[in-house]
C-alpha cells in the first residue's frame, strides 16, 4: 500500500467516514448529562436510560455544548468505555489497596489491615 493510501485509511472505522473521536472535556460533558438525567428520574424501571431518552433529552444539550455532534452510536461506544474504566477502578480497589465490594450495602469496604 503507498504512503497516500495508508494515509487515507488511517483514522477510519468500519464505514467509509472518519470516526472523530472525543475528547476529555466531551466525556466530562456526557457524564455530567447522565448524573443529571438520573437525578431527575429519567431512569426506566430496570436502572437504565432508555434510547429514546438519550436521544431526546441528552443528546442534544451535548452536542449544543462541544464541537462534533455525537450520535446514539457515539454514546454506545463511550458507555462502554466508562465501564471499561469502572472495571479497572474496582479491580485496583479491590485487589490492590485492601478495600473490597460489598455487594449488600453497596459500598467498598477496607479490609482490617487497612
Amino acid at each position: 500500500m503507498g504512503d497516500s493510501q495508508q494515509e487515507n485509511s488511517k483514522g477510519k472505522g468500519k464505514g467509509s467516514k472518519s470516526y472523530e473521536s472525543g475528547t476529555m472535556d466531551d466525556t466530562n460533558e456526557l457524564l455530567h448529562l447522565l448524573v443529571d438525567a438520573i437525578n431527575s428520574g429519567l431512569r426506566d424501571a430496570n436502572g437504565t436510560l432508555s434510547k429514546q431518552n438519550i436521544e431526546i433529552v441528552i443528546l442534544p444539550c451535548l452536542n449544543v455544548k462541544i464541537r462534533f455532534s455525537k450520535t446514539y452510536n457515539h454514546y454506545l461506544s463511550r458507555m462502554k468505555w466508562f465501564k471499561k474504566q469502572y472495571d479497572k477502578m474496582s479491580t485496583l480497589m479491590c485487589n490492590n489497596s485492601g478495600f473490597r465490594w460489598d455487594p449488600i450495602a453497596k459500598t467498598l469496604t477496607p479490609s482490617d489491615e487497612v
